[in-house]
């Protein structure tokens, strides 16, 4: 699992979502601490070459989060920086902890300059909101390539990276949910991917007369199916089919939209064609079953597939994502409308030490290098468009992935209530007896309500309005 998806998940519920809005124990709340009073450390003077004025022959202080992507890309942008200032010190460190180790930091008032704050024990941004650095400036400064940033990016970054009316949050790699097949198999069999429901269907009836399933499900990532027919709702029915169900609405659930997708998802697990037993099959060992055995030939989920089952697919497999399911041939939001969103975040503190280095960094980050390098050796892109080649560096997933963006443009969406109010352990438990034929669509409406409407409900969570 990587650093990047670990949170979209939700796998465990309280670490990232509860982050999001419990306050750090040792600070004040509404984020202050005793360092917040202090004025910014001065740094150098601002020119096109140094937008952020940083010390040249300062020091770049940034801590990367450990987790499945490593810290050598980070370590690589920070090469990138130094060529710019040869003078600069650079540190990138590790870290598997950003909460435990980097708390008396931001308590002492020496933060690093960035952090990315990734990973089950992130820093909840909601308490040190008051001291991290505000974005637009990074947005509105040129890249090493003379291109001014905003206009190099995916949709979404900054809509992504605001909590209330400040942009705190840099979020760096696109990530996207699809529908996964191998091309290799599917054009062996003669098979077309589906774009509706009913077509998936017909394919579950074609996959079943060679002995295959549909599709196959782990304990874990069961709410993958979940997110799927988010998908199709959303680019079904538009915004006021999201935004119920994204503001904890009543009956949000019991939209026709929903209803739809829920039942044809229902027929399609009552014809035989989901592989049994998934309730009790560890995820990794079940996604197996479609990239290695091949036993079921589709699976939702997210962009990180590809690196979180490269050493269980098979050779030649060609792995290749679609857009989610619709329901008819005019849904409001097209057919290539996408859930893509970025993710893994960075924060730049404003007490660091060498003011504006954190920007820099990110500046760097940001430079058709530093996302091609990103993309190249972790085989998922960065926000940064135009930086996959068209052969994907070999990689059918990622070409397929860049391709579903494009096609999207604008029309992107993303889920983000689940990991905000951490509900995704509740909704295992649900999916999971709905994928294994334990219960009905009304079932499954009333328990998904349900746990909606105990959060609508409880006062003591803090709410966000979606927009």
């Amino acid at each position: 699992m990587t650093q990047s998806s670990f949170n979209r998940r939700g796998f465990l519920k309280g670490a990232a979502a509860a982050a999001a809005v419990v306050p750090l124990a040792s600070c004040a709340a509404g984020g202050g601490s005793s360092s917040s009073a202090s004025s910014a450390p001065a740094g150098g003077a601002k020119s096109a070459d140094n937008p952020f004025g940083i010390k040249e022959d300062g020091k770049l202080d940034a801590v990367i989060f450990n987790g499945g992507y490593g810290i050598s890309y980070a370590q690589f942008g920070a090469e990138q920086m130094k060529k710019k200032f040869p003078k600069l010190t650079t540190s990138v460190k590790p870290s598997n902890n950003i909460s435990q180790e980097l708390q008396p930091r931001f308590v002492g008032g020496n933060p690093p300059d960035v952090i990315d704050n990734s990973g089950a024990n992130a820093i909840g941004v909601s308490s040190i909101l008051s001291q991290l650095d505000t974005l637009d400036d990074l947005l509105t400064a040129k890249n090493y390539e003379g291109k001014t940033i905003s206009d190099t990016l995916y949709p979404g970054v900054k809509e992504m990276g605001t909590r209330g009316d400040k942009f705190a949050i840099l979020n760096y790699v696109m990530s996207g949910y699809a529908v996964w097949y191998s091309d290799s198999l599917f054009k062996a069999n003669g098979w077309t991917v589906p774009k509706t429901w009913d077509e998936a269907y017909k394919l579950g009836e074609q996959a079943k007369a060679k002995g295959k399933y549909l599709f196959c499900w782990g304990k874990e990532a069961a709410t993958y199916y979940r997110t799927l027919i988010l998908g199709t709702a959303y680019k079904e029915g538009g915004p006021e089919v999201r935004l119920a169900i994204e503001n904890l609405k009543p009956k949000a659930w019991s939209q026709p939209v929903v209803q739809q997708a829920l039942t044809a998802l229902k027929k399609i697990i009552d014809a035989g064609f989901v592989k049994p037993g998934g309730a009790g099959t560890q995820f990794t060992a079940a996604q197996a079953q479609w990239s290695n055995d091949q036993s079921a030939i589709l699976y939702p989920s997210g962009s990180w597939i590809e690196n979180e089952m490269k050493s269980q697919t098979k050779s030649g497999f060609k792995m290749t994502g679609a857009p989610e399911f619709v329901l008819t041939d005019s849904p409001k939001m097209g057919y290539e409308a996408m859930n893509a969103a970025p993710g893994e975040p960075f924060i730049f503190p404003k007490q660091a030490v060498n003011a504006g280095a954190g920007k820099e960094f990110m500046r760097a980050m940001l430079s058709d290098a530093a996302a091609t390098n990103f993309a190249k050796t972790i085989l998922s892109p960065t926000i940064v468009k135009g930086t996959v080649p068209a052969d994907g560096f070999g990689s059918t997933a990622l070409v397929s992935l860049t391709k579903m963006l494009d096609a999207a443009g604008e029309k992107v969406f993303n889920i983000q209530w689940v990991d905000y109010y951490g509900v995704n352990t509740e909704h295992l438990v649900v999916w999971n007896d709905f994928l294994a034929g334990k219960s009905s669509v009304a079932q499954i409406t009333s328990s998904m309500q349900e746990i909606s409407d105990k959060v609508a409900n409880d006062s003591s969570v803090q709410k966000i309005t979606i927009k």
